[in-house]
């Protein structure tokens, strides 16, 4: 039996738009990505892929799922096949675990807590980004480096004011739980102060474009010149890499990924 767990967290790690794509080629109709439905004939598409939601749906069959139901479904896997097939893509080791029983409670609660933090790191990646603009010391260094507004809208850039509780503009109470648990703010024996002040901010994401973790660079020659988030429920720094999920168009057109060092080097 495969924990529900791990089959919870390879779901946040893979991408079903670069699934399907692979097998059914999307195009891109608001919000969503539309095909003509591959367990169907169909002349109209009707078959619609969320990269929010991370699922499909097809208004014509009824045919839904998650990433690994498409699989089973388009490959003829069996389950557990189709887990060992996405874990394979992002390099995760199925445990097999015998006797456990799944409880719903349990991993309702934990989906609960993921929800909640990725809600809070969406906030202030959001409040970063909006506090770019009031702040022309950031926006000229932005500008220094040669970044245009579609580049610095790409990535989502921001700017995090200096101070020492600048989140607490958005989150009320200031501090709770998942500011804490997510990295954004540091508990100091009962002092609790905003991680990042003062800097240009690189949102990380997911492969499911998710914000898990910022970067932070300083404006001139302070130290440290970087300021990374730290490992979270959401963020693993030794398995997530900056920049992967804004150029996945690129790199699958190109054909080839170019690995750089900082987070300026990937944006420029």
């Amino acid at each position: 039996m495969i924990p529900s767990d791990f089959i919870d967290e390879l779901l946040s790690k893979v991408d079903i738009v670069d699934i399907i794509d692979e097998q059914v080629p999307l195009k891109k109709g608001g919000a969503n990505y539309m095909a003509c439905c591959p367990f169907h004939k169909e002349k109209t598409p009707s078959f619609s892929v969320s990269p929010t939601k991370q699922f499909y749906h097809c208004f014509s069959c009824g045919a839904h799922g998650s990433a690994i139901g498409f699989v089973m479904e388009h490959q003829g896997l069996s389950f557990p096949e189709a887990v060992q097939f996405l874990a394979d893509r992002v390099g995760m080791t199925v445990p097999k675990v015998r006797g456990q029983k799944d409880n719903p409670e349990i991993r309702a609660e934990r989906k609960k807590k993921q929800q909640t933090l990725e809600e809070t790191t969406a906030a202030a990646a959001d409040f970063y980004a909006q506090q770019l603009k009031f702040n022309p010391a950031a926006k000229a260094y932005l500008d220094k480096r040669g970044l245009s507004a579609e580049v610095i809208a790409h990535y989502g850039l921001g700017y995090a004011p200096d101070g020492w509780q600048p989140l607490a503009q958005v989150f009320q109470p200031y501090p709770n739980t998942a500011l804490v648990d997510t990295g954004m703010v540091i508990d100091n024996e009962g002092k609790h102060y905003d991680r990042f002040r003062h800097r240009i901010m690189f949102p990380i994401r997911n492969p499911r474009g998710q914000v898990i973790g910022f970067g932070g660079r300083v404006l001139d020659d302070s130290k440290p010149k970087y300021l990374n988030s730290p490992d979270t429920p959401l963020f693993d720094k030794g398995k997530n890499l900056y920049g992967l999920y804004e150029g996945r168009a690129a790199v699958k057109e190109a054909g080839r990924i170019l690995v750089v060092e900082g987070y300026m080097d990937v944006v420029a």
